[in-house]
């Protein structure tokens, strides 16, 4: 059962849904705010994330994706509204983050009991990086370094596990590897996930809900319905794929 704690309260109540049973949820956000400048990035908005679920969050650059992801992680605070998060949760980030001067299976270890070694060269395995534990982080690829971070963030067995675009600086077929490694983690250890990205096409793949966030709120929030594996070029995942590329203001054309 998920513990959800307490990262921000409102002084007042907020205009949000009743909340669901905690037990059945791994976050919950209601009518948060968070004004940068004078700009509200997010603006009443409500998120609710079943145990286990795969939710991608989509949008254009700006429009809160990022700022929710931090409010989740505890990185930041809103400014009215609450969030309710499962205790245990970790940040997969577009930069994997590891100590140059620490080995690979010490990065995977970073701030746990030396005692979990062999629970992290477990990690390790599951990301087919047991060979490598002893490397130094310089002489890994860029796949291979996100998934030292993927295993890092695993080996704490979050109940909500956050991915920032863990995939946007790496090439094309890494990036199509990681994505089916991602997934297949995913399934073995039933984290929630909470997917930030660009990319539709890993949005409709991956998850089980998209959203797609503007102004600071949920202009669209539509439960996947396709089979796994989905497959781009067929047409239910093409029909879904040109109606999410519209509501992002984007045409096929473009």
């Amino acid at each position: 059962m998920a513990v959800l704690s307490k990262l921000r309260l409102a002084d007042g109540p907020a205009a949000a849904p009743a909340p669901a049973p905690a037990s059945t949820l791994a976050a919950q956000v209601r009518g948060a705010r968070k004004v940068f400048d004078g700009k509200a990035v997010l603006d009443g908005f409500d998120l609710a994330i079943g145990q286990g679920e795969f939710i991608a969050l989509l949008g254009k650059s700006g429009s809160g994706k990022t700022t929710l992801l931090r409010m989740l992680a505890g990185l930041d605070d809103v400014d009215s509204g609450s969030v309710l998060v499962a205790e245990r949760r970790t940040v997969v980030f577009q930069e994997p983050r590891l100590v140059q001067s620490k080995r690979v299976i010490d990065n995977v270890l970073l701030g746990l009991d030396l005692s979990q070694r062999q629970s992290a060269l477990s990690a390790l395995e599951e990301v087919g990086l047991a060979s490598h534990a002893d490397a130094w982080p310089a002489t890994l690829s860029g796949g291979e370094a996100q998934r030292v971070a993927l295993a890092r963030a695993l080996l704490r067995a979050p109940q909500l596990l956050m991915l920032d675009e863990p995939f946007a600086a790496l090439d094309a077929l890494t990036r199509i590897k990681m994505q089916a490694l991602v997934a297949q983690l995913c399934r073995r250890h039933r984290p929630a996930v909470l997917l930030v990205t660009h990319d539709v096409d890993e949005a409709i793949q991956l998850a089980d809900r998209v959203l797609v966030l503007s102004g600071g709120r949920t202009i669209l929030d539509e439960r996947i319905a396709l089979d796994h594996p989905r497959q781009r070029g067929a047409h239910e995942f093409d029909q879904l794929r040109a109606r999410l590329l519209r509501t992002l203001g984007v045409t096929e054309a473009a």
